[in-house]
Protein backbone atom coordinates (compact mmCIF):
# COMPACT_ATOMS: atom_id res chain seq x y z
CA UNK A 1 0.00 0.00 0.00
CA UNK A 2 2.50 1.60 -0.07
CA UNK A 3 1.74 3.65 2.79
CA UNK A 4 1.74 1.11 5.97
CA UNK A 5 4.15 1.81 8.47
CA UNK A 6 6.99 -1.15 8.14
CA UNK A 7 5.81 -1.72 4.68
CA UNK A 8 8.61 -3.76 3.35
CA UNK A 9 8.80 -6.59 0.83
CA UNK A 10 11.65 -9.02 1.68
CA UNK A 11 13.06 -8.27 -2.15
CA UNK A 12 13.14 -4.47 -0.82
CA UNK A 13 14.61 -5.18 2.58
CA UNK A 14 17.38 -7.82 0.51
CA UNK A 15 18.06 -4.60 -1.62
CA UNK A 16 18.93 -2.65 1.11
CA UNK A 17 21.00 -5.02 2.39
CA UNK A 18 23.28 -5.45 -0.56
CA UNK A 19 24.32 -1.07 -0.73
CA UNK A 20 27.67 -2.40 0.64
CA UNK A 21 29.04 0.82 0.66
CA UNK A 22 26.35 1.53 3.62
CA UNK A 23 26.01 5.15 2.10
CA UNK A 24 25.25 7.77 -0.94
CA UNK A 25 25.79 11.01 -1.61
CA UNK A 26 24.16 13.82 -3.52
CA UNK A 27 26.36 14.74 -6.81
CA UNK A 28 28.54 11.37 -6.97
CA UNK A 29 30.78 12.44 -3.93
CA UNK A 30 32.43 9.24 -2.13
CA UNK A 31 31.10 8.33 1.08
CA UNK A 32 34.51 8.54 2.53
CA UNK A 33 34.59 12.27 1.87
CA UNK A 34 31.50 12.73 3.96
CA UNK A 35 31.85 13.89 7.55
CA UNK A 36 29.09 14.70 10.59
CA UNK A 37 28.90 18.48 11.01
CA UNK A 38 31.04 19.58 13.52
CA UNK A 39 29.22 23.07 13.99
CA UNK A 40 25.66 24.20 13.20
CA UNK A 41 22.17 23.28 13.58
CA UNK A 42 21.16 19.20 14.05
CA UNK A 43 17.59 17.50 14.40
CA UNK A 44 18.10 14.02 15.58
CA UNK A 45 15.09 11.63 14.69
CA UNK A 46 13.22 8.48 14.75
CA UNK A 47 12.01 6.70 12.00
CA UNK A 48 9.78 3.47 12.47
CA UNK A 49 12.03 1.75 10.18
CA UNK A 50 14.75 2.09 7.56
CA UNK A 51 14.61 3.91 4.44
CA UNK A 52 13.44 1.13 1.65
CA UNK A 53 13.61 3.13 -1.28
CA UNK A 54 14.27 6.94 -2.33
CA UNK A 55 12.09 6.26 -5.69
CA UNK A 56 9.09 8.14 -5.13
CA UNK A 57 7.29 7.04 -7.81
CA UNK A 58 7.63 3.56 -5.72
CA UNK A 59 7.57 3.91 -1.65
CA UNK A 60 7.13 1.49 0.64
CA UNK A 61 5.60 3.46 3.18
CA UNK A 62 4.80 6.78 5.30
CA UNK A 63 8.91 6.69 6.47
CA UNK A 64 10.00 6.95 2.61
CA UNK A 65 7.89 10.23 2.29
CA UNK A 66 8.59 11.58 5.39
CA UNK A 67 12.57 11.59 3.88
CA UNK A 68 10.88 12.32 0.27
CA UNK A 69 9.22 15.26 1.34
CA UNK A 70 12.72 16.69 2.70
CA UNK A 71 14.37 15.90 -0.85
CA UNK A 72 12.27 16.86 -3.67
CA UNK A 73 9.55 19.06 -4.15
CA UNK A 74 5.92 18.63 -5.03
CA UNK A 75 3.52 20.58 -6.92
CA UNK A 76 1.53 21.02 -3.41
CA UNK A 77 2.43 20.03 0.26
CA UNK A 78 0.22 19.32 3.40
CA UNK A 79 0.25 22.10 5.76
CA UNK A 80 1.63 21.92 9.28
CA UNK A 81 -1.11 21.85 11.71
CA UNK A 82 -3.95 20.36 13.78
CA UNK A 83 -6.46 20.84 10.46
CA UNK A 84 -6.17 19.16 7.36
CA UNK A 85 -5.02 21.27 4.23
CA UNK A 86 -2.60 21.65 1.34
CA UNK A 87 -0.62 24.43 0.05
CA UNK A 88 1.58 25.21 -2.60
CA UNK A 89 5.24 24.24 -3.22
CA UNK A 90 6.70 23.95 -6.90
CA UNK A 91 3.70 25.15 -8.52
CA UNK A 92 3.26 29.12 -8.52
CA UNK A 93 -0.64 27.96 -9.44
CA UNK A 94 -2.96 24.55 -9.31
CA UNK A 95 -6.61 24.96 -10.36
CA UNK A 96 -9.27 22.27 -11.11
CA UNK A 97 -10.28 23.41 -14.54
CA UNK A 98 -13.52 20.99 -14.77
CA UNK A 99 -13.82 17.34 -13.03
CA UNK A 100 -11.09 15.71 -14.79
CA UNK A 101 -8.33 18.47 -15.55
CA UNK A 102 -5.86 19.88 -13.04
CA UNK A 103 -3.69 22.87 -14.69
CA UNK A 104 -0.49 24.17 -13.03
CA UNK A 105 1.84 26.57 -14.01
CA UNK A 106 5.31 26.18 -12.31
CA UNK A 107 7.59 28.35 -9.79
CA UNK A 108 10.33 29.21 -11.87
CA UNK A 109 14.04 28.67 -10.90
CA UNK A 110 13.46 25.17 -8.87
CA UNK A 111 16.84 23.54 -9.45
CA UNK A 112 18.26 19.58 -10.09
CA UNK A 113 21.31 18.85 -8.17
CA UNK A 114 24.08 17.22 -10.38
CA UNK A 115 23.45 19.60 -13.37
CA UNK A 116 20.16 18.17 -14.07
CA UNK A 117 18.70 21.59 -14.69
CA UNK A 118 15.98 23.82 -13.66
CA UNK A 119 12.58 21.73 -12.72
CA UNK A 120 9.71 22.12 -15.68
CA UNK A 121 6.53 20.73 -16.82
CA UNK A 122 8.55 18.01 -18.44
CA UNK A 123 9.73 16.78 -15.62
CA UNK A 124 5.95 16.55 -14.00
CA UNK A 125 4.70 14.58 -16.80
CA UNK A 126 7.23 12.41 -16.80
CA UNK A 127 7.28 12.35 -12.58
CA UNK A 128 3.30 11.21 -12.66
CA UNK A 129 3.39 9.21 -15.92
CA UNK A 130 6.20 6.44 -15.01
CA UNK A 131 4.17 5.70 -12.06
CA UNK A 132 1.18 4.04 -14.42
CA UNK A 133 3.78 3.10 -16.92
CA UNK A 134 5.93 1.46 -14.84
CA UNK A 135 2.62 -0.21 -12.84
CA UNK A 136 3.84 1.22 -9.99
CA UNK A 137 2.94 -0.54 -6.64
CA UNK A 138 1.51 3.04 -5.48
CA UNK A 139 -0.27 3.80 -8.76
CA UNK A 140 -3.68 3.43 -7.12
CA UNK A 141 -2.95 6.49 -5.18
CA UNK A 142 -3.56 8.33 -8.66
CA UNK A 143 -6.62 6.63 -9.24
CA UNK A 144 -8.20 7.74 -13.04
CA UNK A 145 -4.75 8.86 -13.71
CA UNK A 146 -4.58 9.15 -18.16
CA UNK A 147 -1.57 11.86 -18.85
CA UNK A 148 -0.26 15.04 -18.11
CA UNK A 149 -0.64 17.39 -21.16
CA UNK A 150 2.31 20.50 -21.66
CA UNK A 151 1.22 23.73 -22.51
CA UNK A 152 4.52 25.61 -21.96
CA UNK A 153 7.80 24.89 -20.08
CA UNK A 154 6.14 25.96 -16.74
CA UNK A 155 2.24 25.02 -17.95
CA UNK A 156 0.83 21.54 -17.36
CA UNK A 157 -3.03 19.85 -17.60
CA UNK A 158 -3.06 16.76 -15.32
CA UNK A 159 -5.69 14.79 -17.06
CA UNK A 160 -7.80 11.78 -15.86
CA UNK A 161 -10.06 9.65 -17.51
CA UNK A 162 -12.75 10.61 -15.09
CA UNK A 163 -13.04 12.88 -11.88
CA UNK A 164 -10.49 11.84 -9.49
CA UNK A 165 -11.65 13.55 -5.57
CA UNK A 166 -8.72 12.32 -3.94
CA UNK A 167 -6.27 13.94 -6.08
CA UNK A 168 -6.17 17.06 -3.62
CA UNK A 169 -5.81 15.58 -0.19
CA UNK A 170 -3.54 12.58 -1.65
CA UNK A 171 -2.15 12.33 -4.98
CA UNK A 172 -1.04 16.09 -5.24
CA UNK A 173 0.38 16.86 -1.12
CA UNK A 174 1.35 13.10 -0.55
CA UNK A 175 2.28 10.79 -3.40
CA UNK A 176 3.06 14.37 -6.07
CA UNK A 177 6.96 14.66 -5.63
CA UNK A 178 9.22 15.73 -8.88
CA UNK A 179 12.15 14.15 -10.11
CA UNK A 180 14.26 15.23 -12.76
CA UNK A 181 13.39 13.31 -16.11
CA UNK A 182 17.08 13.66 -17.82
CA UNK A 183 18.60 11.97 -14.44
CA UNK A 184 16.22 9.12 -14.29
CA UNK A 185 16.33 8.30 -17.63
CA UNK A 186 19.85 8.50 -17.53
CA UNK A 187 20.62 6.44 -14.19
CA UNK A 188 17.68 4.02 -15.36
CA UNK A 189 17.83 3.79 -19.66
CA UNK A 190 13.78 2.91 -19.16
CA UNK A 191 12.68 5.57 -16.47
CA UNK A 192 12.12 2.69 -13.96
CA UNK A 193 13.03 2.48 -10.38
CA UNK A 194 15.95 3.97 -9.13
CA UNK A 195 15.90 2.45 -5.75
CA UNK A 196 18.35 3.48 -2.82
CA UNK A 197 20.36 5.75 -5.77
CA UNK A 198 18.78 9.29 -6.12
CA UNK A 199 20.06 10.69 -8.74
CA UNK A 200 19.18 13.70 -8.39
CA UNK A 201 17.42 15.99 -5.60
CA UNK A 202 15.08 18.81 -6.14
CA UNK A 203 14.28 19.83 -2.04
CA UNK A 204 15.61 21.54 0.50
CA UNK A 205 18.12 18.70 1.72
CA UNK A 206 20.03 16.28 -0.42
CA UNK A 207 20.88 13.04 1.01
CA UNK A 208 24.81 12.95 2.17
CA UNK A 209 25.31 9.57 4.19
CA UNK A 210 22.87 6.33 4.76
CA UNK A 211 24.36 3.34 6.64
CA UNK A 212 21.50 0.38 6.16
CA UNK A 213 19.84 0.28 9.59
CA UNK A 214 22.12 2.69 11.35
CA UNK A 215 21.21 6.26 9.96
CA UNK A 216 20.04 8.42 7.53
CA UNK A 217 21.79 11.79 7.11
CA UNK A 218 20.12 14.91 5.08
CA UNK A 219 22.42 17.94 4.64
CA UNK A 220 21.12 21.49 3.36
CA UNK A 221 20.87 21.78 -0.65
CA UNK A 222 22.98 23.92 -1.81
CA UNK A 223 20.80 24.56 -4.93
CA UNK A 224 17.55 24.95 -3.19
CA UNK A 225 16.57 28.36 -3.43
CA UNK A 226 12.88 28.21 -1.51
CA UNK A 227 12.65 29.09 2.14
CA UNK A 228 15.58 27.84 4.24
CA UNK A 229 14.74 24.91 6.64
CA UNK A 230 15.38 25.36 10.41
CA UNK A 231 18.49 22.77 10.35
CA UNK A 232 21.93 22.13 8.67
CA UNK A 233 21.53 18.26 9.35
CA UNK A 234 18.52 15.95 10.06
CA UNK A 235 20.06 12.47 11.09
CA UNK A 236 17.07 10.19 11.14
CA UNK A 237 17.69 6.77 13.32
CA UNK A 238 15.53 3.68 12.29
CA UNK A 239 14.22 2.67 16.03
CA UNK A 240 11.59 -0.19 14.85
CA UNK A 241 9.93 -0.86 18.66
CA UNK A 242 8.14 2.01 20.29
CA UNK A 243 9.55 1.72 23.70
CA UNK A 244 12.95 1.19 22.41
CA UNK A 245 12.54 4.94 21.03
CA UNK A 246 11.62 6.11 24.40
CA UNK A 247 14.86 4.90 25.77
CA UNK A 248 16.62 6.48 23.32
CA UNK A 249 14.86 9.92 23.95
CA UNK A 250 15.71 9.81 27.60
CA UNK A 251 19.41 8.85 26.68
CA UNK A 252 19.52 12.15 24.62
CA UNK A 253 19.99 9.47 20.94
CA UNK A 254 16.88 11.85 19.52
CA UNK A 255 15.33 14.98 20.21
CA UNK A 256 11.70 13.98 18.16
CA UNK A 257 10.02 10.33 18.43
CA UNK A 258 6.75 9.38 18.65
CA UNK A 259 5.55 7.51 21.69
CA UNK A 260 3.45 4.06 23.01
CA UNK A 261 -0.43 4.96 24.48
CA UNK A 262 0.38 2.39 27.34
CA UNK A 263 3.59 4.76 27.84
CA UNK A 264 1.60 8.24 27.48
CA UNK A 265 0.34 8.38 30.99
CA UNK A 266 3.72 7.53 32.51
CA UNK A 267 5.49 10.74 30.56
CA UNK A 268 2.25 13.04 31.39
CA UNK A 269 2.40 11.46 35.18
CA UNK A 270 6.10 12.45 35.46
CA UNK A 271 7.00 14.57 32.91
CA UNK A 272 10.95 14.48 30.84
CA UNK A 273 12.79 17.93 31.64
CA UNK A 274 12.59 20.21 28.62
CA UNK A 275 10.25 18.06 26.54
CA UNK A 276 6.73 18.44 24.90
CA UNK A 277 4.00 16.33 24.66
CA UNK A 278 1.46 16.61 22.32
CA UNK A 279 -1.58 13.83 21.53
CA UNK A 280 -2.55 13.75 17.91
CA UNK A 281 -5.44 11.42 16.35
CA UNK A 282 -4.27 8.88 14.28
CA UNK A 283 -6.18 7.76 10.74
CA UNK A 284 -4.08 4.20 10.87
CA UNK A 285 -6.19 1.21 11.22
CA UNK A 286 -5.61 -2.10 13.19
CA UNK A 287 -7.32 -4.63 12.65
CA UNK A 288 -7.44 -8.92 12.54
CA UNK A 289 -7.44 -10.09 9.22
CA UNK A 290 -8.41 -14.35 8.20
CA UNK A 291 -7.40 -15.53 4.80
CA UNK A 292 -10.80 -16.56 3.78
CA UNK A 293 -9.23 -19.18 0.77
CA UNK A 294 -7.22 -21.26 3.78
CA UNK A 295 -9.12 -24.40 4.11
CA UNK A 296 -9.57 -24.13 7.61
CA UNK A 297 -11.46 -20.44 6.84
CA UNK A 298 -13.38 -21.04 4.10
CA UNK A 299 -16.45 -21.59 6.35
CA UNK A 300 -18.08 -18.24 7.20
CA UNK A 301 -19.46 -19.90 10.67
CA UNK A 302 -15.88 -20.09 11.81
CA UNK A 303 -15.17 -16.60 10.66
CA UNK A 304 -17.97 -15.16 12.19
CA UNK A 305 -17.21 -17.19 15.24
CA UNK A 306 -13.78 -15.61 15.51
CA UNK A 307 -15.24 -12.46 14.59
CA UNK A 308 -17.64 -12.30 17.74
CA UNK A 309 -15.05 -13.87 20.27
CA UNK A 310 -12.66 -11.33 20.49
CA UNK A 311 -13.03 -8.55 22.63
CA UNK A 312 -12.09 -5.35 21.13
CA UNK A 313 -11.86 -3.28 24.36
CA UNK A 314 -10.25 -5.91 26.42
CA UNK A 315 -7.71 -5.70 23.82
CA UNK A 316 -7.04 -2.22 24.00
CA UNK A 317 -6.70 -2.04 27.50
CA UNK A 318 -4.22 -4.82 27.90
CA UNK A 319 -1.96 -3.15 24.59
CA UNK A 320 -2.87 0.46 24.80
CA UNK A 321 -3.26 0.78 28.33
CA UNK A 322 -6.95 2.04 27.57
CA UNK A 323 -5.95 5.20 25.19
CA UNK A 324 -7.06 3.97 21.80
CA UNK A 325 -10.61 4.01 20.57
CA UNK A 326 -12.33 1.06 19.28
CA UNK A 327 -12.48 1.16 15.36
CA UNK A 328 -15.86 0.78 13.54
CA UNK A 329 -14.12 -0.11 10.51
CA UNK A 330 -10.81 0.96 8.56
CA UNK A 331 -12.16 4.74 8.37
CA UNK A 332 -11.12 7.20 10.68
CA UNK A 333 -13.03 8.95 12.95
CA UNK A 334 -13.38 12.76 10.99
CA UNK A 335 -13.02 11.38 7.78
CA UNK A 336 -15.85 10.77 5.20
CA UNK A 337 -17.17 7.73 5.32
CA UNK A 338 -16.74 6.81 9.05
CA UNK A 339 -19.03 4.73 10.33
CA UNK A 340 -21.14 5.47 13.84
CA UNK A 341 -20.42 1.60 14.99
CA UNK A 342 -19.80 -1.38 13.44
CA UNK A 343 -22.01 -4.96 13.05
CA UNK A 344 -20.39 -6.98 15.35
CA UNK A 345 -20.13 -4.86 18.53
CA UNK A 346 -16.96 -4.56 20.38
CA UNK A 347 -17.36 -6.62 23.18
CA UNK A 348 -18.22 -9.82 21.15
CA UNK A 349 -19.97 -12.17 22.55
CA UNK A 350 -18.81 -15.67 23.63
CA UNK A 351 -21.80 -17.22 23.36
CA UNK A 352 -22.73 -16.34 19.74
CA UNK A 353 -19.21 -17.07 18.68
CA UNK A 354 -19.83 -20.75 19.84
CA UNK A 355 -23.47 -21.05 17.90
CA UNK A 356 -21.61 -19.84 14.73
CA UNK A 357 -18.71 -22.58 15.35
CA UNK A 358 -21.68 -25.19 16.21
CA UNK A 359 -23.21 -24.30 12.48
CA UNK A 360 -19.77 -25.22 11.26
CA UNK A 361 -19.49 -28.46 12.60
CA UNK A 362 -16.24 -27.56 13.51
CA UNK A 363 -14.06 -28.39 17.28
CA UNK A 364 -10.80 -28.65 18.26
CA UNK A 365 -9.59 -25.84 15.77
CA UNK A 366 -5.98 -25.03 15.50
CA UNK A 367 -4.94 -21.61 13.61
CA UNK A 368 -1.56 -19.51 13.58
CA UNK A 369 -2.08 -16.30 13.80
CA UNK A 370 0.88 -13.70 12.09
CA UNK A 371 2.33 -10.73 13.69
CA UNK A 372 5.13 -8.38 13.84
CA UNK A 373 7.82 -9.38 16.91
CA UNK A 374 7.36 -5.56 18.59
CA UNK A 375 5.36 -5.20 21.81
CA UNK A 376 2.01 -4.10 20.79
CA UNK A 377 1.04 -6.39 18.37
CA UNK A 378 2.76 -9.13 19.96
CA UNK A 379 0.44 -8.14 23.28
CA UNK A 380 -2.40 -7.87 20.71
CA UNK A 381 -1.96 -11.40 19.18
CA UNK A 382 -1.51 -12.93 22.91
CA UNK A 383 -5.16 -11.14 23.71
CA UNK A 384 -6.72 -12.92 20.69
CA UNK A 385 -5.33 -16.19 21.52
CA UNK A 386 -6.53 -16.29 24.80
CA UNK A 387 -10.08 -15.02 23.68
CA UNK A 388 -10.34 -17.59 21.08
CA UNK A 389 -9.51 -20.35 23.25
CA UNK A 390 -12.67 -19.48 25.44
CA UNK A 391 -14.30 -20.55 22.39
CA UNK A 392 -12.18 -23.98 22.33
CA UNK A 393 -10.27 -22.37 19.28
CA UNK A 394 -6.33 -22.99 20.13
CA UNK A 395 -4.05 -20.16 18.40
CA UNK A 396 -0.85 -20.36 17.70
CA UNK A 397 1.54 -16.98 17.70
CA UNK A 398 4.31 -16.35 14.99
CA UNK A 399 6.11 -12.99 15.44
CA UNK A 400 8.14 -12.32 12.86
CA UNK A 401 10.50 -9.47 11.67
CA UNK A 402 9.22 -7.21 9.39
CA UNK A 403 10.70 -8.12 5.89
CA UNK A 404 9.72 -11.79 6.84
CA UNK A 405 5.90 -10.64 7.64
CA UNK A 406 5.40 -8.05 5.00
CA UNK A 407 5.62 -10.15 2.66
CA UNK A 408 3.39 -12.96 4.13
CA UNK A 409 0.48 -12.73 1.38
CA UNK A 410 2.18 -11.24 -1.38
CA UNK A 411 2.14 -13.94 -4.17
CA UNK A 412 5.02 -12.14 -6.03
CA UNK A 413 6.85 -13.28 -2.84
CA UNK A 414 6.57 -17.02 -3.09
CA UNK A 415 4.18 -19.63 -1.89
CA UNK A 416 3.72 -18.23 1.89
CA UNK A 417 0.27 -16.87 1.23
CA UNK A 418 -1.54 -19.98 1.11
CA UNK A 419 -0.38 -20.84 4.73
CA UNK A 420 -1.39 -18.25 6.36
CA UNK A 421 -4.59 -17.69 8.47
CA UNK A 422 -5.55 -14.88 10.41
CA UNK A 423 -2.73 -12.30 10.80
CA UNK A 424 -2.84 -8.93 12.57
CA UNK A 425 -2.03 -5.83 10.39
CA UNK A 426 -2.28 -2.30 10.74
CA UNK A 427 -2.31 0.18 7.74
CA UNK A 428 -1.16 4.05 7.11
CA UNK A 429 -4.52 6.29 7.22
CA UNK A 430 -4.84 9.18 5.31
CA UNK A 431 -6.46 12.49 4.89
CA UNK A 432 -9.23 11.12 2.31
CA UNK A 433 -10.99 7.64 3.09
CA UNK A 434 -9.90 6.45 -0.70
CA UNK A 435 -7.23 4.37 0.37
CA UNK A 436 -8.96 2.83 3.75
CA UNK A 437 -10.69 0.45 1.36
CA UNK A 438 -8.98 0.67 -1.85
CA UNK A 439 -7.00 -1.88 -0.85
CA UNK A 440 -9.70 -4.62 -0.36
CA UNK A 441 -10.68 -4.59 -3.75
CA UNK A 442 -10.32 -7.93 -5.71
CA UNK A 443 -7.25 -6.45 -7.78
CA UNK A 444 -5.19 -6.58 -4.82
CA UNK A 445 -6.11 -10.39 -3.98
CA UNK A 446 -2.09 -11.55 -3.43
CA UNK A 447 -1.19 -7.99 -3.04
CA UNK A 448 -1.86 -6.08 0.26
CA UNK A 449 -5.49 -7.74 0.12
CA UNK A 450 -4.39 -10.70 2.31
CA UNK A 451 -7.68 -11.80 3.01
CA UNK A 452 -8.28 -12.63 -0.83
CA UNK A 453 -11.46 -10.86 -0.11
CA UNK A 454 -14.03 -10.48 -2.99
CA UNK A 455 -16.51 -8.46 -3.66
CA UNK A 456 -18.08 -7.05 -7.05
CA UNK A 457 -20.48 -5.08 -5.50
CA UNK A 458 -17.60 -3.76 -3.08
CA UNK A 459 -15.34 -3.02 -6.16
CA UNK A 460 -17.99 -0.64 -7.80
CA UNK A 461 -18.78 1.28 -5.01
CA UNK A 462 -14.79 1.93 -4.68
CA UNK A 463 -14.70 3.05 -8.41
CA UNK A 464 -18.05 5.02 -7.97
CA UNK A 465 -16.93 6.72 -4.47
CA UNK A 466 -13.81 8.91 -5.67
CA UNK A 467 -15.68 10.22 -8.17
CA UNK A 468 -18.08 11.99 -5.76
CA UNK A 469 -17.61 15.55 -4.07
CA UNK A 470 -20.58 15.25 -2.09
CA UNK A 471 -19.38 14.60 1.18
CA UNK A 472 -22.99 12.51 2.19
CA UNK A 473 -23.46 10.90 -1.21
CA UNK A 474 -19.87 9.75 -1.20
CA UNK A 475 -20.02 8.47 2.97
CA UNK A 476 -23.25 6.17 1.90
CA UNK A 477 -20.76 4.70 -0.74
CA UNK A 478 -17.75 4.24 1.98
CA UNK A 479 -20.29 3.12 4.56
CA UNK A 480 -22.04 0.11 2.99
CA UNK A 481 -18.27 -0.97 1.33
CA UNK A 482 -17.21 -1.19 5.86
CA UNK A 483 -20.37 -3.12 6.33
CA UNK A 484 -19.46 -5.64 3.05
CA UNK A 485 -16.17 -6.36 4.44
CA UNK A 486 -17.28 -6.88 8.24
CA UNK A 487 -20.28 -9.62 6.46
CA UNK A 488 -17.51 -11.34 4.55
CA UNK A 489 -16.32 -12.08 8.25
CA UNK A 490 -12.59 -11.85 7.05
CA UNK A 491 -12.15 -8.75 9.12
CA UNK A 492 -12.63 -8.10 13.02
CA UNK A 493 -11.97 -4.11 13.13
CA UNK A 494 -9.78 -2.79 16.51
CA UNK A 495 -8.62 0.39 16.49
CA UNK A 496 -7.45 3.44 14.77
CA UNK A 497 -4.64 3.68 17.94
CA UNK A 498 -3.21 7.09 18.85
CA UNK A 499 -0.26 9.31 17.79
CA UNK A 500 1.47 10.88 20.68
CA UNK A 501 4.89 12.43 20.44
CA UNK A 502 7.55 13.50 22.53
CA UNK A 503 10.44 16.27 21.54
CA UNK A 504 12.81 18.32 23.36
CA UNK A 505 12.04 21.82 23.25
CA UNK A 506 15.19 22.63 23.95
CA UNK A 507 16.32 21.71 20.33
CA UNK A 508 13.54 21.65 18.84
CA UNK A 509 9.78 22.98 17.29
CA UNK A 510 8.39 20.47 15.91
CA UNK A 511 5.83 20.26 13.23
CA UNK A 512 3.66 17.70 12.12
CA UNK A 513 0.46 16.84 9.77
CA UNK A 514 -2.65 16.63 11.85
CA UNK A 515 -2.16 12.94 12.58
CA UNK A 516 1.32 13.44 13.66
CA UNK A 517 3.57 12.55 10.76
CA UNK A 518 6.38 14.77 10.40
CA UNK A 519 6.76 17.79 8.45
CA UNK A 520 11.04 17.95 9.20
CA UNK A 521 10.80 21.08 6.73
CA UNK A 522 9.07 22.89 8.77
CA UNK A 523 10.85 21.96 11.92
CA UNK A 524 12.32 25.25 13.52
CA UNK A 525 15.42 25.08 16.10
CA UNK A 526 14.72 26.31 19.57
Amino acid sequence: MKKIVGNVSRRAILKAGAILSGGIVAGGMPLSQVIWAAEGKVLKARSPRDIVTFDPGFFAGVSDIVVMSCIYTKLARYKAGTEWGWELEAAEKIEQVDPTHVRFHLKKGIKFTGGHGEMTAKDVKFSFERVIKHNSPVKSDWGSLDRVDIEDDYTGVIVFKSPYVPVWMMSLPFDGHIVSEDAVMKATKDGGDFGLKPPAFSGPYVVADWKANQYLLLTRNPDWSGPKPGFDEIRILPISDIKTAERAYQAGDIDFTHISLDSLAMFKDAPLADSMIEEKPSLDYVWVGMNMDHPKLKDINVRKAIQWAINVPQILDAAYAGHAVVATGTIAPGLVGHRDKALVPPEGDLAKAKEFLGKAGVSDLNLTIDCLNDSTNSTIAGMVQAQLAQIGITVEVNTQDSGSFWSLGMESEGERWKDIQLFLMKFDGFPDPSPAVGYFVSGQVGVWNWQRFRSDRFDELNDRAVTINDPKERAKLYYEMQDIMEQSGAFRFLTHGGAPLMYRTTQTKAATRPDGIPLYVDFKPA
